[in-house]
């Protein structure tokens, strides 16, 4: 059976073989013959942003590489010219946060979807991907933080560490995220903050949100609805919100 496209304009100018820059209210994915090439989105760390604060790449040798290569859009092919990243190495980063990005910027929306033709961008291609394979795997994110945890209100809520239960182990992975976690910064913010792919930590808090070990942000309340004959009252599903709350409460106890 096959799906709803994610974002049926990308898949008409993949079909088109298109080139330029399609925006998004979360994010741009730029695309060369149909192809994409490069994505950016505010709520993904940018490939400077893996590349440096994972250490693989010193702040300044970036920031020479955007001066010299930049204009020419060639940044990606400067950083394996002049020696700084192998090859292979660069376009495992590139793929990484273009997959990260992507995921954000084709998240759900109501707002415009538009497309400029001939943009291109500055970091150049690495290597290109089909649309197909963007939507899929972006499909198949969406699933996978489901699977794990249902309720997106963790991401972007400010991660509040809970004690872990006696026995209850955590992973090297997590422990350096719940480390970093002060109570104030979201999903985001410590991505950027340990320099990994937005995605990885959304996936990690919603893990460690199902283990009981950070809060867990309650669904607003809605407004109450105004009164209704009796005669007319129907019988009303459970208060979610409540569930949750005498969950916490006995896990707490």
């Amino acid at each position: 059976m096959s799906r709803t496209a994610v974002s049926p304009m990308l898949v008409r100018l993949a079909a088109e073989k298109a080139t330029g820059a399609l925006l998004r209210d979360h994010g741009t994915l730029y695309l060369v013959d149909g192809r994409v090439v490069h994505a950016e989105s505010p709520a993904a760390p940018g490939v400077d942003v893996l590349l440096t604060t994972g250490g693989r790449l010193p702040r300044e040798g970036w920031d020479e590489a955007v001066d010299r290569a930049g204009a020419h859009r060639a940044v990606g092919r400067f950083l394996v010219d002049s020696g700084r990243l192998h090859g292979g190495e660069l376009e495992i980063c590139h793929l990484g946060a273009v997959f990260d990005a992507a995921f954000f910027a084709l998240s759900p929306t109501s707002g415009p979807t538009r497309f400029r033709y001939g943009v291109g961008h500055w970091f150049g291609t690495v290597r290109p991907v089909s649309a197909e394979a963007v939507e899929r795997e972006t499909v198949r994110r969406r699933e996978l933080l489901d699977a794990v945890w249902p309720y997106a209100s963790v991401d972007t809520a400010p991660v509040v560490p809970r004690p872990p239960s006696p026995g209850q182990t955590v992973g090297a992975r997590q422990r350096s995220l719940l480390a970093a976690a002060d109570g104030e910064r979201t999903p985001a913010e410590l991505a950027r903050l340990l320099g990994r792919p937005a995605f990885h930590t959304l996936l990690d808090v919603r893990r460690l949100a199902a283990a009981g070990l950070v809060e867990t942000p309650l669904d607003p309340v809605p407004a109450p609805p105004p009164p209704a004959p009796l005669s007319a009252l129907p019988v009303e599903d459970p208060d979610i919100a409540l569930l949750r709350r005498l969950r916490d409460a006995l896990e707490a106890l």
